[in-house]
Order: C-alpha cells, then sequence, then structure tokens
C-alpha cells in the first residue's frame, strides 16, 4: 500500500501516518515544518517514508511532490488531503481578512492541490482512493468560526462534485468530518467539546472508512447523530442557542 498524506507533522495526519506505517504502508508526508517531518520519519522506522516540506497553498510545490513520489514508488493507492488551519474570525474586523483567506485558501484550495497532480495517474490505473478531510463544523454555520465553517462546508461541496464526477472512473472519493479531535487545533477551544476523540483512535476508525470506501463518514458514530439532528433545527431556534456560544481565539492554533 502507498499513502500520500498532507498536514502530517501533528494531530490527526501524524496519527494517520502513524497508523500507515505499523499497517507497513510506504509514506509520503507533506507538510510546512521540516523539522517535525523529520522527526516524524525517524520514528516511523523501518517504514519506507518520503518526506515533502511544503504549504499546500503552493500548487507547485505539490505538484513537484507528486511526481516525485509517483516516479519512486508509482501511484498511491491513497491520497489523503489532510492539511488544515482554524483560527477564529470576525468579519468586523479588518485584521480578520488575511485569516479568512488563508482558512479558504488551505482547507479548500489545499484539497485541489493536493489531488490534481494525482489525478492522470489514477485515471489511468482506474484505482486509487482521495481522501477529503471535512468537518461537522461544515454543517451550519459557528458563531465566530466563520472561515472554518465555510471552508469545510466548501469542502463538503467540492468534494462531493469530484465524486460525482469520478463515478465510473475506478478512483473513489472519499469525505471525513471529525467531531472534535483532541490535537493542537482543538486545545485552546473555549467550550465543551462532546465526544472528544484520541487520535490513534480517530486514525483507526478513518482508516477502516476509507478502506471500505465510505462515500461520507462522520466521526464519532454520536457526531454524525449529533450533526444529523443539527440540520434539522429550524433557523431561528438554531440563532437563538447558538447566539451565545463561546468563541474560537482570533488566532492560530
Amino acid at each position: 500500500m502507498k499513502v500520500f498524506l498532507t498536514g502530517a507533522s501533528s494531530g490527526i495526519g501524524e496519527a494517520l501516518a502513524r497508523h500507515y506505517a505499523g499497517a507497513g504502508a510506504t509514506l509520503a508526508l507533506f507538510a510546512r515544518r521540516e523539522t517535525e517531518l523529520a522527526r516524524l520519519s525517524a520514528a516511523l522506522a523501518p517504514a519506507i517514508v518520503a518526506t515533502y516540506a511544503g504549504d499546500v497553498r503552493d500548487a507547485a510545490a505539490l505538484a513537484g511532490a507528486a511526481a516525485d513520489f509517483i516516479a519512486r514508488f508509482g501511484a498511491p493507492d491513497i491520497v489523503i488531503a489532510n492539511a488544515g488551519v482554524s483560527r477564529g474570525t470576525v468579519t468586523d474586523e479588518p485584521a480578520d481578512l488575511p485569516a479568512f483567506r488563508t482558512v479558504f485558501d488551505t482547507n479548500v484550495l489545499g484539497i485541489v492541490h493536493t489531488f490534481s497532480p494525482f489525478m492522470a495517474a489514477l485515471r489511468g490505473a482506474r484505482a486509487g482512493t482521495l481522501v477529503g478531510m471535512a468537518s461537522v463544523a461544515g454543517f451550519r454555520g459557528l458563531p465566530g468560526a466563520g472561515a472554518y465553517s465555510a471552508s469545510k462546508a466548501a469542502a463538503i461541496a467540492y468534494l462531493e462534485s469530484l465524486r460525482v464526477e469520478l463515478v465510473g472512473s475506478g478512483v473513489a472519493v472519499v469525505t471525513i468530518c471529525p467531531g472534535f479531535i483532541a490535537t493542537p487545533m482543538t486545545a485552546d477551544n473555549p467550550y465543551k467539546m462532546p465526544f472528544l476523540l484520541a487520535p490513534d483512535k480517530a486514525a483507526r476508525l478513518m482508516a477502516r472508512a476509507i478502506a471500505r470506501r465510505r462515500r461520507f463518514y462522520v466521526l464519532p458514530w454520536q457526531m454524525a447523530w449529533l450533526g444529523r439532528a443539527l440540520r434539522c433545527v429550524p433557523r431561528p431556534i438554531y440563532d437563538r442557542v447558538l447566539a451565545g456560544r463561546k468563541r474560537k481565539p482570533r488566532h492560530f492554533d
């Protein structure tokens, strides 16, 4: 098995890397922090690991990494677009406009940049699974998290569009919507996080869904039910209940 994974240096990405290394996969790990990639690569020995330092907002960096990986190992079996950022944002604050762009460029275009350079190889092989990391936060807009919620909603819609486009090609698209996972991204959330999962357990559940080529997967199962319920709440009631909710701090996690 060959797996290409972005956002690999911490959190869910690191947990997925450890899971697949334990399963004997050949790994490509892409992330911004070169020192963290080196640390993780060493920890995964004796697994075969190729590391690529770069930002998913940089399409050329991902194209170069994809070309190198394909040349060395062939087309991957699984491509996981996991890289993401979360930040509290307020539309009133002009200073937050760059944060809106960063969140959208990373969480939405980052998925496109990750998948695009592999499309020809996967279509040619008539095989492979493209995995996009969305979020339960994309189901409804959360106050103080307009950029994050909107970016994850956009990711869900994009991944569905791509899945339908690829019907009959042999290439699967899996949308993963985690609830709360105990990672650096959630560490300073000032509100209760129901059904919080440890990263290693989340990675096992995600890998199982990927292996089964689940079209849309929410974890844990309790969040799947909560997500369905949230979608059904009438807007006036939703507004009243969520208006007083504590908000994510306005800085990157």
